[in-house]
């Protein structure tokens, strides 16, 4: 049985949640398996890491605004038949991609509240499940940060709203905190917001972060210690 959340270690965090490998893949395929031809998991799951894989690879090396399913066939060795099977368009990508962290969000961050920790031991596992997975989904993350801008109104719309989702989770843990007088804040919803850019520097300036040899481990307790700063706790 896994210790995560009250253990925020990365090897308590993988113990609980498997955000990579053939678990990971069966869990895609299982959201949107109704979108798709393919019905049989063990055909579907190893394609499904072909796709995302080179979309992710072709959206950072051309833009994903600029790819064509064309380039995804030829990337993956799938025919185009073979994709449709998959994916309808290329917004059914974007959807799909969007809705994969929209589902573990929910699941590993905003399900946290279930635990009944204590304010700070709340913050600690927010703070570290959120880094934990943006360094597991790394690609999934800088996609939806990336691409926004080429995506259409409602697929902007959605991505923006992860962001929002996360804002809103932070933001009732500060406030849980406030209540039961042990924080003190005056703009939660400012704070919040501040907190999650931080937490996005982790999988846009990862070289800077390689280049001081500073550890994902690190950077998620100095973003908490200084969240507790913040917020007047001693």
């Amino acid at each position: 049985m896994s210790d995560w959340p009250h253990e925020t270690t990365i090897s308590a965090f993988k113990r609980a949640w498997a955000l990579e490998g053939e678990a990971f893949w069966l869990t895609v395929f299982s959201m949107h398996q109704e979108k798709m031809q393919i019905k049989s998991p063990k055909v579907a799951i190893a394609n499904l890491q072909k796709i995302f894989e080179a979309t992710f690879k072709l959206a950072n090396a051309k833009g994903f605004q600029a790819m064509s399913l064309r380039d995804l066939s030829r990337e993956t060795g799938i025919s185009m038949g073979g994709l449709y099977a998959y994916i309808g368009s290329k917004n059914d990508l974007a959807s799909v991609i969007e809705g994969v962290l929209r589902n573990y969000i929910d699941k590993v961050i905003g399900e946290l509240v279930n635990e009944y920790l204590d304010p700070v031991e709340s913050l600690r596992a927010i703070i570290c499940g959120e880094i934990f997975m943006i360094q597991i989904l790394n690609p999934w993350y800088y996609f939806c940060y990336m691409e926004l801008k080429g995506l259409e109104r409602e697929q902007q719309q959605q991505a923006l709203d992860l962001e929002l989702r996360f804002d809103r989770i932070l933001v009732d843990a500060i406030r849980t905190g406030i209540k039961q007088g042990k924080f003190s804040c005056d703009n939660p919803e400012l704070l919040a917001a501040s907190i999650t850019a931080q937490l996005q520097q982790w999988h846009l300036k990862q070289w800077k972060f390689k280049l001081q040899e500073v550890s994902m481990e690190a950077y998620a307790q100095h973003i908490f210690e200084n969240l507790l700063l913040c917020l007047n706790h001693r």
